[in-house]
């Protein structure tokens, strides 16, 4: 098998074009400035508009650009530092003290097939779904869902009635504040994290104010009771603005997508 020396390799058109984008958004735009559309752009570097996609795409997924609805495309400010661990430490579960997440409703749904695994629960089974979301400088940078099946917080009927008795029902941040609630009664022995790259879906893309199809990073983490997978959670960041770090002693590894 022959091998491939890199030096020969020609840069791809867009990845110079690029290069070129980033030293203009350096000396001709100011952070928060609306770029001129795709046509001008294109006719400006003299490219086809595929490539300046490319390029564009890349800038975007490297923070310097920012595409929002009814909008167009922004010089993006520096990436905020966010913290994915616990402030309380890498043993505490979900809105525990210190927690920079704000719980926002709760379903009962069935789990994708992709948790449903890590929990090893039916694929049809109801489980608890806890959404929650988090704010940096007054701005969303990242959505969650935490997936907790019903044998975990057995307290917790996954059934909308009853939890106030007499057929009433609780407010959908209540009940989900419960799940919460219960599952601190459980003594987690520990979690670990899996980080990749992905793209919004239709929902996480609603709620961060991005483009389906924008580059996210995509969290997942396993909570451990008694050594099983006791909740799963999925939380969505935009890639554009945040810098993900982690807090000493938790687990994480990296994805390739």
């Amino acid at each position: 098998m022959g091998t491939t020396q890199l030096e020969t390799v020609p840069e791809p058109k867009y990845w110079h074009l690029k290069t070129v984008l980033s030293e203009a958004l350096d000396s001709e735009f100011a952070v928060g400035e609306i770029l001129p559309n795709e046509r001008e752009l294109a006719a400006r570097f003299g490219v086809a508009r595929a490539t300046l996609r490319q390029a564009l795409e890349q800038l975007e997924l490297e923070g310097r650009l920012q595409r929002r609805r009814g909008v167009g495309t922004t010089v993006a400010p520096p990436r905020v530092g966010v913290d994915v661990g616990s402030e309380s430490g890498p043993h505490t579960w979900p809105g525990a003290p210190g927690d920079a997440w704000h719980t926002e409703d709760h379903a009962c749904v069935a789990a994708p097939s992709t948790v449903a695994q890590l929990l090893d629960v039916d694929t049809e089974a109801p489980v608890h779904a806890v959404r929650r979301s988090r704010m940096t400088g007054g701005q969303q940078v990242a959505s969650e869902t935490l997936y907790v099946p019903a044998a975990t917080v057995p307290a917790v009927p996954t059934d909308e009635q009853g939890t106030e008795g007499a057929g009433g029902t609780l407010h959908p941040t209540a009940r989900a504040r419960t799940v919460l609630r219960a599952l601190h009664q459980c003594e987690l022995g520990g979690q670990d994290r899996t980080v990749e790259l992905g793209s919004a879906r239709a929902d996480d893309a609603r709620r961060l104010d991005r483009l389906p199809g924008a580059p996210v990073l995509l969290v997942t983490t396993r909570y451990l009771v008694d050594g099983r997978t006791a909740a799963v959670s999925l939380a969505t960041y935009r890639a554009d603005t945040c810098r993900l770090s982690f807090s000493d002693g938790d687990a994480m590894s990296l994805m390739a997508s």
